[in-house]
């Protein structure tokens, strides 16, 4: 039968013969001027099928130059310079390859500077974990090696008939165009599909033996509280796990105990709004107690009498299109499972085909399975190396509940974006382990909701644990409080995240971008770990650290690029450089750009992620800015030019003025609501503001002083209609603000200390603030009334000087800064011997004033301990101390 025609992807795998240069036992193919396929086959057979990874090969021919001299082959774009003697293997010394303009020349076997990738699973991981190697690197090249995927043959995958000494290698050569280097992977690997709206929600999810009724109580429970819900995930024992033939945990038939009418659940779910998926864990293939077992063992040729079991594998085409034909289409048909979390935890090899891995196969063939109705790709599951962009969303795994897990996530996601990996979903809270007590457990979910917010997807997922239970409504006080302000806040920034989904569909952007895609240059943004950028407007570095003893705050330094930012709350503003920022439960670090333009959904609703009649738009003062909102149907596959809308939003602003337009709609106006109501919310900006609106038949204003965000309310917009709203003030319109002041009476509201030694500490601050003084001798004074963390704390509010130790790649390092240059902040780096005894050798040892930026690498130093020591005026020390690095385990 083979697989239906939807399985098959179109490719176009063959490059245009005039991008190709060939010798004897080599192919050289010029995709871009900056991306080159290298071939080597000593009996000169080379590959133009599709690969696992690379699909569309046949890319318009740049401009390039070939010349053959003495024996050596020269290829000249205008951005590389490629050599080979010709006849030789590849190694070091015949292949090499410029990158002219940016003094980095490759040669066969280098190794780059990988700014690193992702990895297939967290599964019990608690903290960091080794990552695979991406497609980007400081260096500026970086070789992806194709040699081992199988190739596609009628439909299906199967393994290259080459030489043992076959290569096939795409070399990337893009310097620090990060994102350009992006593009071209997408163009030859295959786009991004477009993410469904409405899996840009909250989603619930609990591995748990819920009966039917016991999941719709919890969904009522979030729609009777207003907290919004888009997905519920029902994880394994939805189906039969006790029978006689495996140790289930493979499934395909409904439990009827805990489900007496599945039909019927999801049909509620569907009227609620929610979407649902089931798990899968495949391995087991189709056993005889299964409900589907008849049909799929008669289409595999097998007497269903016998109960054979039909054995998965992913290297048979019958078995595969029975697998889709009898067990998962007629679920989705007929019982309406909208898609699947694959969770494959076996084996990575096949059998049957060497090379084949299970769970890749699973990934294409379900991704694609949905496009038979005219659907988008979508699955949940687990990473299966480069190419695995074209089959979001990423299953992270197994989480342990600890804080160290929490701080690695950040980093995790915002590598995975460079492989094009850019829809990880984690478990929101953890999957296993922690204590579950409202107090401590509930800070770090708390935390971890924050960082689900501002993620790819917010999925929270508890693993069969009695004593832990994450539903919002079961915590108290500030924890209840946050984790309700994080959930309604995903739903208002869907209208913002759909429109980074058809960005990263559109244009190869991924959502998540680490800072050094922006600021290949600064050293800095390569050293920030946590800290990415969250589409084009906002930049995010979540706290990931529970709150201090002394403090009862969380700690988290910041370096923002140059310019001007704005906290996305408060609306202070910020300069570009470090700084360190202290915050409760309600403290969320997230900074909008100058002039920023953030669409949000004004009425978030439980079951609700469709466009919105009321569009909020929040922007900040300082730049001039466009940004173009995305909508459309949300489901269908097909993007052509006519069937979406765009809505431009764009801003003009001067010191004292400001005019904002919104539209008109342009393309398929069908898909913006008719009458749409629009509020415009300036934050950061004073009250003293004359409003004039045009296009609109009334208008009406309200200022908050808290945010100093004032909001004009427009109505009953028609698509076809433009708005303008001008804003002017008597002066400068951007609000004088003081983060520093603002931060210093949230420490001294959370310290514990003699209250009557805070309000003369406040008003010597405010002079400090003020620039009445430039010294921190005042401080002396208050000394015994404040422990460690707290003077280290308003020191840190009050003067941009710091250190943090960082461990989340493979090197240890720490980072130092003094953005001020203040001669009164001194430090010193030891490094220690076996014995304890300083190590005196040049850059083992360094002290003296605070440099403004210092990079220290922990891996550099042969030394057995090392402590830093940083000094504030000798009023506070700050220390530093770890493991160094042993030259005897070498």
């Amino acid at each position: 039968m083979g697989l239906a025609d939807y399985h098959v992807p179109e490719f176009d795998p063959v490059a245009a013969d005039e991008a190709t240069v060939t010798t004897d036992h080599c192919r050289f193919t010029v995709l871009t001027p900056r991306l080159l396929r290298l071939e080597y086959d000593p009996d000169g057979e080379f590959e133009d099928r599709p690969t696992q990874t690379v699909w569309y090969r046949d890319q318009p021919v740049p401009d390039f130059e070939v010349t053959r001299v003495d024996g050596r082959l020269e290829i000249h774009t205008d951005h590389l310079r490629l050599r080979y003697d010709v006849g030789e293997r590849f190694n070091s010394d015949s292949l090499s390859i410029t990158l002219t303009g940016f003094e980095e020349t490759y040669h066969y076997g280098d190794e780059e500077d990988n700014l690193g990738g992702t990895t297939r699973t967290l599964d019990g991981v608690d903290g960091k974990t080794d990552l695979q190697n991406g497609l980007l690197a400081r260096d500026g090249w970086t070789v992806l090696d194709d040699s081992d995927s199988l190739v596609f043959d009628d439909g299906w995958v199967t393994p290259r008939d080459a030489a043992d000494e076959y290569e096939d290698l795409y070399f990337f050569g893009f310097g620090h165009d990060y994102l350009g280097a992006l593009r071209a992977y997408t163009d030859i690997a295959g786009d991004v599909p477009m993410i469904p709206r409405w899996a840009l929600g909250n989603w619930w999810s609990r591995y748990w033996h819920y009966t039917q009724d016991e999941l719709r109580d919890v969904m009522t429970g979030f729609r009777d509280r207003e907290l919004p819900l888009s997905v519920c995930v029902i994880d394994m024992d939805w189906h039969v796990v006790d029978n006689p033939n495996h140790d289930g945990w493979t499934g395909w038939t409904w439990n009827r105990d805990l489900f007496p009418d599945p039909e019927g659940f999801v049909d509620w779910l569907h009227e609620s709004g929610l979407q649902t998926t089931l798990n899968l864990h495949p391995a087991e293939g189709v056993h005889s107690h299964e409900s589907q077992y008849r049909a799929m063992a008669e289409h595999m040729g097998i007497d269903p009498n016998t109960g054979k079991p039909v054995e998965f594998d992913a290297s048979d085409i019958e078995f595969l299109r029975g697998y889709f034909d009898h067990v998962i289409d007629p679920m989705e048909d007929e019982e309406g499972i909208d898609f699947w979390w694959i969770d494959w935890q076996q084996w990575r090899e096949s059998p049957e085909m060497e090379g084949l891995d299970p769970l890749w196969a699973l990934n294409h063939l379900h991704a694609l399975d949905r496009t038979r109705d005219g659907r988008r790709p979508f699955i949940l599951s687990r990473w299966a190396d480069v190419g695995n962009h074209r089959y979001q969303i990423g299953f992270s795994g197994d989480t342990v509940i600890t804080w160290d897990s929490l701080a690695f996530q950040p980093y995790l996601t915002s590598a995975a974006s460079n492989v094009q990996f850019g829809w990880w979903s984690h478990d929101i809270g953890g999957h296993f382990g922690g204590t579950g007590d409202p107090d401590s457990f509930g800070e770090l979910y708390a935390r971890w909701t924050q960082f689900g917010a501002f993620s790819p997807i917010n999925r929270i997922h508890t693993s069969k644990m009695p004593y832990v239970d994450k539903r919002p409504w079961t915590f108290g006080g500030d924890v209840a409080d946050a984790l309700e302000d994080a959930l309604v806040r995903r739903h208002e920034l869907v209208p913002y995240l759909y429109t980074m989904a058809w960005r990263n569909h559109d244009r190869a952007e991924p959502l998540i971008q680490p800072l050094y895609y922006h600021h290949p240059e600064q050293d800095a943004a390569y050293n920030r770990p946590n800290e990415y950028y969250f589409g084009s407007e906002l930049l995010v570095t979540p706290h990931d650290r529970e709150r201090g003893d002394d403090t009862n705050l969380s700690r988290r330094p910041v370096w923002l690029p140059e310019g001007e930012w704005y906290d996305f709350e408060s609306g202070d503003r910020y300069t570009g450089g470090f700084h360190t920022r202290y915050g409760d439960l309600e403290d969320v670090p997230v900074y909008a750009k100058a002039g920023a333009i953030v669409p949000l959904d004004g009425e978030p609703g439980f079951g609700d992620v469709d466009t919105p009649e009321t569009l909020r738009i929040l922007t900040f003062p300082g730049a001039d800015n466009t940004f173009e909102l995305y909508e459309d149907d949300g489901t269908t596959q097909d993007y052509q030019d006519d069937e979406y809308a765009i809505t431009e939003l764009s801003s003009h602003w001067e010191d004292d003025w400001l005019a904002f337009e919104i539209g008109p709609v342009r393309g398929a106006t069908e898909h913006v609501p008719d009458g749409r109501s629009y509020e415009l919310c300036v934050r950061g900006v004073d009250d003293a503001v004359e409003v004039t609106v045009d296009g609109a038949a009334s208008h009406a204003e309200s200022y908050d002083p808290v945010t100093r965000t004032l909001t004009v309310a427009v109505e009953d917009v028609d698509p076809g209609e433009q708005v303008t709203i001008y804003l002017d003030g008597d002066g400068p319109l951007a609000a004088e603000t003081d983060w520093r002041r603002r931060q210093l009476e949230d420490l001294l509201w959370h310290f514990e200390m003699p209250a009557g030694a805070k309000p003369p500490l406040s008003t010597h601050a405010e002079q400090f603030c003020r620039g009445e003084r430039a010294d921190l001798d005042w401080l002396g004074n208050f000394a015994a009334a404040l422990s460690h963390p707290q003077l280290r704390a308003i020191v840190e509010t009050l003067v941009d000087v710091g250190v943090e130790r960082i461990d989340h790649a493979d090197t240890e390092r720490l980072v130092l800064w003094n953005e001020d240059r203040r001669t009164d902040v001194t430090y010193q780096f030891a490094a220690y011997d076996q014995w304890g005894v300083p190590i005196d050798r040049e850059g083992e040892s360094r002290r003296g004033t605070a440099p403004s930026y210092e990079l220290i690498d922990l891996a550099e130093f042969e030394t057995f301990d090392w402590e830093l020591t940083l000094n504030y005026d000798d009023l506070v020390t700050i220390s530093e101390a770890g493991e160094g690095h042993d030259p005897t385990q070498e």
